[in-house]
């Protein structure tokens, strides 16, 4: 499961988000709206993921 990635990408702005939530966003790799990037499927990020699921859209590449 660990080698599976997982495409994100950011749909809403990280202006006005709670601190933790923008800390997800750039844990992840994400800087400005629609930016797409490929994490890998680990625990860690899956729960960065979840976290912050209202902004993002994912799938699995």
């Amino acid at each position: 499961m660990a080698d599976k990635k997982l495409s994100v990408t950011m749909t809403k702005s990280k202006i006005g988000r709670l601190a933790s939530h923008q800390a997800c966003l750039k844990g992840l790799g994400l800087n400005k709206i629609h930016q797409t990037v490929e994490v890998i499927n680990t625990p860690e990020n899956r729960g960065m993921i979840n976290k912050i699921s209202y902004m993002l859209k994912v799938e699995e590449v």
